[in-house]
């Protein structure tokens, strides 16, 4: 047997108190009567005295308090093996849509690939919070939500072109990331870890023109976040297709003097995004022909369910103070139910003067 409260216990030291107290009570309160008068006198005056009523009284409470402290005390007999509720994911999508994102070194281009990869991600959740941040020079974001098809829909129709300002800020979209997992976050009280792991999925070639990412990615790991970072593009150089407005293809983007700009996943770059995963205990993947890391990404949130459901199970003490609390209030209530004394009529005796009725 164990006890949950077992400091408790300590209280049961103020029985003997209470039987001292007790005592002193009655030995000043039969010094107080024989100071009063005579014990023949005051038998007269107090009918029907039981000094063993008020004995078994006084037991019966001494015992119903002693149950009352055990009962508190939280008795525990026996176990089991509980598993806690299971918790979701928070996850955040943020997705580069520069337009160096149009190149085709990752069939049928990195954003088209990029985008069946999510919607094929999106569609193996389970219970887990998502939400969406596109990126280009500015971001566009989509609140966590556990509606998987709105959060497709978001991705789907959203292009290079549809970005207000150009260029890439991989910076800002961890910023955006953060924010978005910190408005989702419940309450917490002061030194209670939040109750949900949390990733960013970072999607881009890796190019970022302005602010400080590996400041940002810092900025996550300060809240529990895991970024794995996702590098789409080759090494080799990869031009840049331009788009008319109704979607026609008309060239190759070409810079001042009239050269095709090339994009490509340079050593740089892919230092970069590793040194952004490796702040935040994440990892980076290089996207491969026909893939961009996503099923590698699946596989790490499985671990991490895994691994948190493994840490979630608990043993769990059967606790028995019910009965005891129980049979506590019975004596308590017996106690006051019993009588100090048992009492008699008392029939008044006949006047010596008075004669009898004829």
């Amino acid at each position: 047997m164990t006890w949950h409260s077992p400091w408790l216990l300590w209280l049961l030291w103020l029985l003997p108190l209470a039987v001292l107290a007790m005592i002193v009570g009655f030995r000043l309160r039969k010094r107080a009567a024989a100071a009063f008068g005579a014990r023949e006198a005051i038998g007269r005056l107090v009918v029907g005295r039981s000094t063993g009523l008020r004995a078994a009284r006084a037991i019966v409470l001494l015992l119903g308090v002693a149950l009352a402290i055990l009962a508190l005390a939280r008795p525990q007999y026996g176990s089991r093996t509980r598993m806690l509720r299971k918790r979701g994911v928070d996850v955040v999508i943020a997705l580069d849509f520069s337009k160096s994102m149009l190149a085709r070194d990752v069939r049928p281009s990195r954003i088209d690939r990029a985008k069946a990869e999510v919607t094929a991600f999106l569609n193996e959740l389970a219970g887990d919070r998502v939400g969406m941040v596109a990126f280009a020079g500015e971001t566009m974001e989509f609140p966590m939500t556990v509606d998987y098809s709105a959060a497709t829909l978001f991705f789907r129709d959203l292009g290079p072109y549809d970005m207000p300002v150009g260029g890439t800020a991989i910076g800002r979209a961890l910023t955006a990331s953060k924010q978005l997992l910190e408005r989702s976050s419940r309450p917490v009280a002061e030194g209670e870890k939040n109750d949900r792991s949390r990733i960013v999925i970072l999607m881009t070639d890796g190019e970022d023109h302005e602010g400080d990412p590996v400041a940002a990615a810092e900025e996550l790991a300060k809240i529990g976040a895991r970024v794995y970072a996702v590098g789409i593009g080759t090494r080799a150089g990869e031009p840049v297709p331009t788009y008319a407005d109704d979607g026609t293809w008309t060239g190759y983007l070409r810079d001042a003097s009239g050269n095709p700009v090339l994009t490509a996943m340079t050593s740089e770059n892919e230092a970069q995004l590793k040194k952004i995963a490796q702040v935040t205990s994440g990892k980076y993947f290089a996207a491969g022909r026909g893939s961009v890391g996503m099923e590698q990404i699946r596989a790490e949130m499985r671990r991490m369910k895994q691994s948190e459901l493994r840490a979630r199970k608990v043993t769990v003490h059967e606790e028995r103070y019910a009965p005891v609390l129980l049979l506590a209030f019975l004596l308590v209530l017996l106690e006051a139910l019993l009588p100090e004394a048992f009492f008699r009529r008392i029939r008044p005796a006949s006047s010596p003067d008075k004669e009898p009725s004829p």
